[in-house]
């Protein structure tokens, strides 16, 4: 017997025995933890924190719609068109109040920019400032937005990238947003997934890294063939192009992917841009489906080394759908989380934490999965995924959005999704030869996880107990303090649902710092800054983001949560340029606007 065919044998009766698995975690799922906790306050004397939903009150209203796409595919339509729906924190107007974009995925929706009104309300401006018709007819559809200060001119533009055509647009000095998608040299089409800012030269400049998921030649509204899926269920290598296009400080950008070494064809559905190994340069972490995730070090601004296998990282293959960076053990080091795909009864490949071993060196960086160990791999089918200190303790707690398809309550599409993932490249390819879902749930109805960060190595499960449980299709998460109280506030956005955002009730015993940073001899929002608070004995690095998880942006300022110190020792801030500020005994439990000294 071919060895091809052993695999595919091994394949099917792996995923079909799984079924018989008793189903404990679903049953420990089942807890009602909120009898246990009937009273709000004792809740936050327990935990310090209470999650209240509050966007109705907000002002915010928006619902997002799923894309219909070829009729062709119409009998898995509802898990192909599972993903677009997204949140990215953005202050456009320079007010210093975090305003909220989110994009809609159906020709003819629009996407939504609520802005901020100081008052505890937000009111939706994207039709007034020009961004909210993206979703337009032979143009493809928004699947998620980031934000940031392309030309330096201190306000920040907006990148959409799309199943169509990406779109840019520069910021007016906050009045309005020009379109200069063509101009910007940008292709025409590209089926993205996730997208992020870095400046991968230090040149001041920002640059853009597009992450393609399906195959750029694929137009879902005009199909020419079926062959569109993956030509593997774990070493899948026929995606959509990943792009670096490099800003050339003219408006308009270079397409250099080939030149640097990242132009690979995996399924990437998140990509996210930090210094790992402290050589001043952001690398790339790329989380991929259908296959392994891949780790790029940036070579001094001259091009990316793939270092994932020599790191310990590029050897299972899962479902990768999200990155984050987190300074967990408040070490001055960054480890990383990946959500995979977990299903009591048939599939547990469990999320990844990748923490930095004893053996890691700037020169050599090894990283070792910890999610069992510290108790966040069984989420259940996850996508977004991020790091925020929820009770300004000072360690960073855990935040993952869970939910695939959610339809007729008591219906399964797995047991037919197991048969196609078993089958050949030629079987599994072909969008004709996948099972019709007729209307049935695909790990659906699943709630989003809390995992609380003990400081000491371990994460405990809480979401039921403090208000955080949402069985939703959930995407993407972005954290922003809404109201400026001191208390990062989440923001969920479900697929095909209405956004719903969760005001942050705090014990208020905790103190707290907040870094916004402007960069001078660096790009002007920041990003890829590096700072380092040390206090009390211990130190927190944290990076400036310009995109990460799945999907989404959290707002450019750093939060540290100090628990009960009320000092702090000093703040060390590594700038893209290379130039280095240390900041002593800073005030705290408020927002500090740190500019890059000029002549530093």
């Amino acid at each position: 017997m071919e060895k091809s065919t052993i695999i595919r044998i091994g394949v099917i009766a792996f995923f079909l025995a799984l079924f018989a698995v008793p189903t404990v975690l679903k049953q420990l799922d089942n807890v009602d933890l909120d009898q246990m906790f009937d009273d709000r306050q004792e809740v936050i004397d327990r935990y310090g924190f209470f999650l209240e939903e509050a966007s109705e009150e907000l002002g915010v209203q928006f619902v997002h719609q799923r894309p219909e796409l070829d009729k062709k595919i119409e009998h898995i339509n509802p898990q192909i068109a599972s993903v677009g729906a997204s949140v990215s924190v953005v202050d456009f107007n320079n007010n210093g109040l975090p305003d909220l974009y989110f994009t809609n995925s159906e020709y003819g929706t629009k996407n939504a920019l609520y802005m901020n009104l100081g008052d505890g309300t937000f009111r939706d401006v994207a039709e007034d400032l020009g961004i909210a018709d993206i979703n337009t007819d032979g143009t493809g559809v928004s699947m998620g937005a980031i934000w940031g200060d392309i030309n330096n001119n201190g306000y920040e533009d907006l990148f959409v990238y799309k199943w169509g055509r990406p779109e840019l647009y520069l910021n007016n000095e906050g009045t309005g947003f020009t379109r200069v998608t063509e101009s910007a040299g940008l292709p025409d089409w590209v089926n993205a997934n996730s997208a992020v800012w870095l400046d991968y030269n230090n040149n001041g400049l920002l640059d853009l890294f597009v992450a393609g998921y399906y195959h750029e030649d694929v137009d879902f509204w005009n199909l020419t063939t079926t062959r569109i899926m993956p030509d593997s269920y774990e070493y899948a290598t026929n995606g959509g192009r990943n792009f670096l296009f490099e800003n050339q400080g003219d408006g308009t950008f270079v397409d250099k992917t080939e030149e640097l070494g990242l132009n690979t064809r995996r399924w990437t559905l998140a990509v996210a841009a930090a210094d790992l190994n402290d050589s001043g340069y952001p690398d790339l972490v790329i989380a991929n489906d259908y296959g392994v995730d891949e780790l790029f070090i940036n070579d001094g601004g001259n091009g990316f080394i793939n270092a994932g296998e020599s790191a310990g990282m590029g050897f299972v293959p899962k479902s990768g759908m999200s990155v984050a960076f987190g300074d967990i053990m408040n070490q001055g080091q960054l480890a990383i989380y990946v959500t995979n795909i977990s299903e009591a009864g048939v599939l547990m490949q469990g999320n990844n934490l990748w923490v930095p071993t004893r053996r890691s060196t700037p020169e050599q960086l090894r990283f070792r999965n910890l999610a069992g160990n510290m108790g966040v791999d069984i989420g259940e089918w996850g996508y977004g995924g991020q790091f925020i200190d929820l009770n300004n303790n000072g360690n960073l707690d855990l935040y993952v959005a869970n939910g695939f398809v959610s339809d007729e309550p008591g219906t399964d599409y797995w047991y037919d999704y197991a048969k196609v993932v078993g089958g050949n490249r030629n079987v599994i390819i072909d969008a004709n030869n996948w099972p019709a879902m007729n209307g049935r749930t695909f790990s659906g109805y699943q709630t989003n996880k809390i995992w609380m960060n003990d400081g000491a190595g371990r994460f405990r499960e809480v979401s039921a107990a403090v208000g955080g449980t949402l069985d939703l299709d959930s995407r993407a998460i972005a954290y922003a303090d809404l109201d400026q109280n001191g208390s990062l506030d989440l923001i969920v956005a479900n697929q095909n649902g209405p956004v719903k955002i969760y005001r942050n009730h705090q014990s208020g015993s905790n103190n707290w710092l907040g870094l916004k940073l402007e960069g001078t001899k660096s790009n002007r929002s920041a990003i890829g800054a590096v700072a380092i608070l040390h206090w009390d004995g211990k130190q927190k690095k944290m990076v400036v983001s310009g995109g990460d998880a799945f999907s989404s942006q959290s707002q450019r300022s750093l939060h540290f949560g100090l628990g009960g110190h009320d000092e702090v020792d000093r703040i060390e801030i590594r700038w893209p340029s290379g130039e280095t500020q240390e900041i002593h005994s800073p005030e705290i439990n408020l927002v500090h606007t740190i500019t890059e000294p000029v002549d530093a």
